[in-house]
């Protein structure tokens, strides 16, 4: 049976997979034995390799960390880089964040695109060529990542105990082919504060982000009933009118006032296409308090360093090249209290640059402030030439099968490519299509789906058989 004919019969069976799959929350969770991320990361992990075991595949779990489903014999490796887990849903959908509905031929769900259904449609697509009696001298592993949206421990594990593919492809990005990714850098701004530090505003707590990859759409600031809650209530007001910011204010029973910034949330390698919660609470509170505490302080270099800006320039990181463009950030998470504060920080870099350079700028401006400078995570960047066999062949069949010109490109985003040599991301965003990862109503289109495990498994067969 041809590759195309065999994608088009298993139509219904991969919109089935694919559902069942998005439907397992696969946010990280509290680690249990065996279980290393959580026990809905685990179960979508078993889904996977159970469904691989029922297509004939070899299967193998490596210790809830990560999996791989294999076919093929020969010495060499194409490697399929795939994640299960997915970032906590936010507010505001639609659907159902993990009631995987159809609608108006778009699956919805958290990981629709981001990326379990190209992960279903990766497999469909090794079926086809496994199924097809074309000549394999290649062996084909498709890698089940469980940690990629936190902080990659899965792959570190993973390739400790199994070899690294030879090359490989990671369909966790945009077509036509990403052969270029930015440096990643995630960066922690830290401060203690004197016993009960005392600060003007009345502030006790402050609150917002889930995971320094997401451009925060909510951030939450608790002020005690002994602050002037009269005049912070108009303040905000007043503010919210003059800058078209959104806040919603309550109170509590013991008399302290809440108030909830409300932005829109997106992936942080784009943070153009979202709106700051965190960044534009920073911005309130900074004109707030005439004293200078410790904690207004800390905030003032907060909102003067990074604020709502996104490509860093107040902290002198405004670079970039001609290979990957313009350095990113994203103000991702914060967390005050009395006692101390922190936030977290995801910056995205230019291929040309070093980490070294940006943390050297980054350390003495916070280093002045008395603040503290933690690296996080670090992903070096990727890049492989143009002329790389991997890209022409890539290029070859994304022309081949959408009829649309081919050409490579550099992004913000960070895939699993860049864990292996010579690897590129492939996919699964078509030109022109919204980029939905880690926003809300998360989706991918049924056609594109189907599109997808055609040109995977046209791709597949390039690189392995012959």
């Amino acid at each position: 049976m041809g590759l195309d004919l065999f994608i088009e019969s298993h139509r219904d069976d991969m919109i089935r997979s694919t559902r069942e799959l998005v439907a397992i929350p696969s946010v990280k969770g509290l680690p249990e034995p065996g279980k290393p991320f959580g026990k809905e990361l685990h179960k979508a992990l078993e889904y996977m390799l159970q469904l691989g075991s029922k297509m004939g595949f070899q299967t193998k779990n490596i210790d809830g960390y990560a999996g791989h489903i294999e076919f093929g014999q020969g010495d060499k490796m194409m490697g399929i880089l795939v994640h299960l887990d997915v970032v906590p849903p936010g507010e505001g959908w639609t659907y159902p964040p993990f009631g995987a509905e159809i609608h108006d031929n778009r699956l919805y769900g958290r990981g629709a695109v981001d990326d379990k259904g190209p992960a279903v449609a990766a497999l469909y697509a090794m079926k086809a060529v496994k199924d097809s009696g074309l000549p394999v001298n290649k062996r084909v592993r498709l890698i089940l990542g469980t940690d990629e949206e936190s902080g990659w421990e899965d792959l570190r594990y993973y390739f400790e105990r199994e070899p690294m593919p030879d090359f490989g492809v990671s369909p966790d990005g945009r077509y036509p082919v990403i052969n270029a990714e930015k440096g990643i850098l995630h960066i922690a701004f830290r401060k203690k504060f004197s016993k009960y530090a005392y600060n003007s505003i009345g502030l006790s707590k402050m609150s917002g982000g889930q995971r320094p990859n997401m451009v925060p759409d909510k951030c939450i600031c608790i002020f005690d009933s002994s602050a002037n809650n009269d005049n912070i209530v108009s303040g905000i007001k007043r503010f919210g009118n003059s800058t078209g910011y959104e806040f919603e204010i309550t109170s509590a029973e013991n008399g302290d006032l809440l108030v909830k910034s409300i932005g829109k949330p997106a992936h942080a390698s784009a943070p153009e296409t979202g709106h700051n919660a965190i960044g534009q609470m920073l911005a309130y509170l900074a004109g707030l308090g005439q004293e200078d505490g410790e904690i207004e302080q800390y905030l003032r270099f907060l909102q003067s360093r990074v604020g709502m800006e996104i490509h860093g320039e107040s902290l002198g990181l405004a670079v970039e090249d001609q290979l990957s463009g313009k350095l990113t950030l994203n103000l991702g998470m914060i967390n005050i209290d009395r006692e101390s504060g922190e936030a977290v920080i995801d910056i995205r870099y230019p291929v040309s640059y070093k980490k070294e350079d940006v943390l050297a700028k980054i350390e003495a401006d916070a280093a002045k402030s008395g603040i503290e400078v933690q690296v996080l995570n670090y992903q070096k960047p990727l890049y492989v030439p143009e002329d790389h066999f991997l890209v022409q062949a890539l290029m070859r069949v994304y022309t081949k099968l959408t009829g649309q010109p081919a050409y490579a490109m550099a992004i913000g985003g960070g895939t699993y490519a860049r864990a292996i040599k010579d690897a590129v991301a492939f996919g699964a965003v078509f030109p022109g299509k919204p980029e939905l990862a880690h926003q809300k109503d998360e989706y991918i289109e049924i056609e594109d789906l189907m599109l997808n495990a055609r040109i995977y498994a046209h791709a597949i067969a390039e690189l392995v058989s012959g």
